[in-house]
């Protein structure tokens, strides 16, 4: 019962049957309230109006003449007059059409081919991690052999030797990093879901860190999608803007209102309106003047009409207010001023004349060049009802509205923020070029008409052309799904990272190819929410500028996780290697580098992938996507942290021969001093690992200016971790597994004086740093 079925002419005859069955040639039959079942050329059309936004983004149904004809064979979407596209809606009238498309031959179709062509690629994580797995493994089997040979070689048994090799494979490798990427990755998620923004794909998380370049669908995105009444004209008065109306004009302002809501079929009613949005608008600007439609309705009757036609662009209706008869019309002001011989001005009727024709042209001019949409409205007072064909002669020229579909104001200063961040903001459209210039001018896209391109224009480069000049646009106007693969692909042709948004059918390959596609949650076709990354549940172009700033605190978390606990099995590794190289025993079992690994590495990696958001981090410019993990002095800060963790350990493990007499190259060590040397390393590489977690949450503030305590998080894995210490040390079976032997006072005071080293000189490097960044700017103000 819900397929969609069509209506068609066969051998004379019209019958009813199902889409699918259509070929190239039916003759098909549209009526109001039928989906189109193929691409078809119109025969006959009659006030025929298609709802078309889901293929071109139009949000206003469009007329169709079937008498229309055009050379370019390249005519955007919208502008093909005579032709309507399959899985499209009638809204008005009738029309006869021949099929000239089914299936995959449809625009519709092309679409589904665009879709399928395009191949899911690796985020920059993705790559990253992959890459960084790889040379680690690759550094693991080379030290295990290295060692391995070099153990050998120093005498000591196979067995023994086999076991520190595997040690040091354990010690080189981050075992919780992956389950570490994917906490943190589903916690980011979970708090982008709560500011209105669904991730579909946990990798794309990071990648919205990345872009730096975003298209925007412009209706309801940056606009409201909600056509709204911003000036009008009224003769002897001039141009007001809504909202800046003196006294002297707002009763003819009220009689303007009152006109445009009698000459209407719309309904608005808490905020919920049925019918064309243009004649919402005029509802709704009634509303604003303080009108009572409610009952302007109740005493104006309506007792005649003459409904509206492409051919004239009118509409009139006929009024009894109890027993005073008038006739409104409205529509485009080209049409109706030919129909007036007089007009209304500063509350009289006087005769039309030339000098009145002029101003009306100049301020339609004017109206037009800020992109407003006009309807001019008129009157006559009858006595008696005349018939339809007589309402549109010798009317009263009131006035003139102009509309636009507003932009959002949370989207401008969503928009200046991204501007901050280096982030280029894209505006893509099916509306008219000036139209959508004049929405980009207001949200401070663009400056300059030269910085908007139509599809028809597109079409002249090539892709290699086209991804050199795409740069100096701002605004993309009446472009197919063709074309915004296309500008999508050029950007990422400059090595950029592309977000694009959309809601249409039309809009789904674009998604598909961008680096992150972004759909429309409210008004979005599941074509398209299925093609996109990320679901917007608000619509709102500002929820994708906070998903951006989320994205980049994700990736941010995640880069301190993986430098923290690379460092630390930087220090596990050097103390490892360099004490057999220089002939000591291994200051680390293989049990207790498990339990380093995957306990006290890992809750300190995963609180700081949880850390709090940066403030500043949208002030930053993009990073570029091949930017590796050890940018920034990450990698020396890999370096020289572990090596300086290895280095303590050592002294620690040396400190726990010393202080029983022994040395660790002695030949015959007691069992309980080797274990307690093994106790103290053990002890001191865990307060270093825990205490320097300390330290990652800012690479320039001390951890007093970003709070101690203001990642809870951090501050509970570092006790949780000294406390899983003392049942180590303290519960018996745990100390017979690791091998472990109680610490006296000296012990203790060696372990957290060592420990708590790297933290110390981290923060005086943070501050040199910052002293270094304030000296310049205090001798330079």
């Amino acid at each position: 019962m819900s397929a969609p079925h069509a209506l068609v002419r066969r051998n004379g005859e019209v019958r009813e049957i199902d889409s699918e069955e259509l070929v190239p040639g039916d003759i098909v039959l549209l009526d109001a309230g039928r989906f189109v079942a193929a691409d078809l050329r119109l025969l006959e059309s009659a006030n025929l109006q298609i709802e078309e936004s889901a293929l071109t983004g139009e949000s206003v149904p469009t007329t169709k003449d079937a008498q229309a004809t055009f050379d370019d064979p390249q005519t955007p979407l919208g502008d093909q007059a005579n032709t309507a596209f399959m899985s499209t809606l009638v809204t008005y009238g009738r029309g006869v059409g021949v099929v000239v498309g089914t299936g995959m031959k449809t625009e519709v179709g092309k679409i589904a081919t665009l879709i399928n062509e395009e191949e899911e690629s690796k985020t920059p994580l993705q790559k990253k991690l992959d890459e960084l797995g790889k040379t680690l493994g690759k550094v693991a089997v080379g030290i295990c052999a290295a060692m391995f040979v070099l153990a050998y070689f120093q005498g000591r048994d196979l067995a023994s030797t086999f076991l520190l090799a595997v040690s040091l494979a354990v010690a080189s490798i981050p075992e919780g990093l992956a389950a570490i990427v994917a906490v943190v990755l589903s916690i980011g998620v979970t708090a982008m879901a709560r500011r209105n923004a669904i991730i579909k794909r946990l990798p794309a998380v990071e990648t919205l860190g990345s872009v730096n370049i975003v298209c925007s669908d412009k209706t309801g995105t940056l606009t409201q999608n909600k056509m709204t009444v911003t000036r009008y004209f009224l003769p002897g008065v001039g141009e007001v803007t809504l909202g800046e109306n003196g006294q002297a004009s707002l009763e003819e302002a009220g009689l303007l209102a009152k006109a445009l809501i009698l000459c209407s079929d719309a309904t608005y009613e808490n905020g919920e309106g049925t019918g064309d949005p243009t004649e919402i608008a005029l509802l709704v600007f009634g509303d604003q003047l303080g009108l009572d439609r409610k009952a302007l309705e109740a005493s104006d009757k309506r007792v005649g009409e003459l409904a509206f036609e492409s051919d004239r662009k009118l509409m009139s209706t006929l009024t009894d207010d109890h027993g005073r008869l008038r006739v409104f019309t409205k529509g485009a002001i080209d049409s109706l001023i030919t129909r007036c011989t007089h007009i209304r001005e500063n509350g009289q009727v006087v005769p039309l004349t030339a000098d009145h024709c002029e101003q009306v042209v100049h301020v339609t001019d004017g109206m037009s060049g800020q992109a407003l949409r006009t309807l001019a409205v008129a009157y006559k007072p009858v006595d008696q009802v005349v018939p339809p064909e007589e309402m549109e002669q010798d009317l009263i020229l009131l006035g003139m509205v102009g509309m636009i579909d507003p932009p959002r104001e949370e989207a401008k200063q969503a928009i200046r923020q991204a501007a901050q961040a280096g982030i280029t903001t894209i505006m893509i459209t099916g509306d008219h070029k000036n139209t959508a210039f004049a929405i980009a001018r207001e949200l401070g896209l663009a400056d300059d008409l030269s910085q908007a391109v139509t599809g028809e224009e597109l079409n002249q480069y090539s892709d290699e052309e086209f991804a050199g000049r795409a740069a100096q646009y701002r605004v993309f106007a009446r472009v197919s799904p063709e074309h915004k693969v296309k500008i999508v692909k050029a950007f990422q042709a400059q090595g950029n990272i592309v977000s694009m948004t959309g809601d249409g059918v039309n809009d789904a390959p674009s998604l598909n190819a961008a680096d992150i596609g972004v759909a429309m949650g409210i008004t979005g076709t599941d074509v398209a929410k299925n093609a996109a990354a990320m679901i917007l549940t608000d619509d709102n172009f500002a929820t994708i500028i906070a998903a951006i700033e989320q994205g980049r605190n994700i990736y941010n978390n995640i880069k301190k996780s993986v430098i923290f606990l690379l460092a630390s099995n930087m220090g596990e590794v050097v103390a490892m290697v360099f004490s057999i190289v220089i002939g000591w025993p291994a200051p680390l079992i293989a049990t207790q580098l498990l339990w380093i690994n995957l306990l006290t590495d890992s809750l300190p990696a995963i609180a700081l992938g949880m850390d709090p958001s940066d403030p500043d981090v949208m002030r930053e410019l993009p990073r570029k996507p091949n930017e590796s993990f050890f940018a920034g002095g990450a990698g020396l800060r890999v370096v020289l942290g572990g090596t300086l963790i290895g280095l303590l350990t050592m002294t620690a493990f040396w400190y726990g021969f010393y202080e029983h007499g022994y040395q660790p190259y002695d030949a015959a060590i007691p069992e309980m001093v080797l274990e307690y040397a093994h106790t103290m390393a053990f002890m001191t590489i865990i307060c270093c690992q825990l205490l320097y977690a300390l330290s990652f949450r800012s690479a320039t503030k001390s951890i007093f200016q970003v709070g101690l305590f203001s990642n809870k998080y951090l501050a509970g894995a570092v006790v949780l971790g000294m406390l899983l210490q003392l049942l180590a040390l303290t519960v018996p079976f745990l100390q017979q597994a690791f091998k472990l032997r109680p610490l006296d006072a000296r012990g203790w005071l060696v372990a957290i004086g060592l420990g708590i080293v790297p933290l110390i000189i981290t923060e005086l490097v943070k501050a040199i740093k910052r002293w270094r960044a304030v000296v310049p700017a205090v001798s330079n103000p």
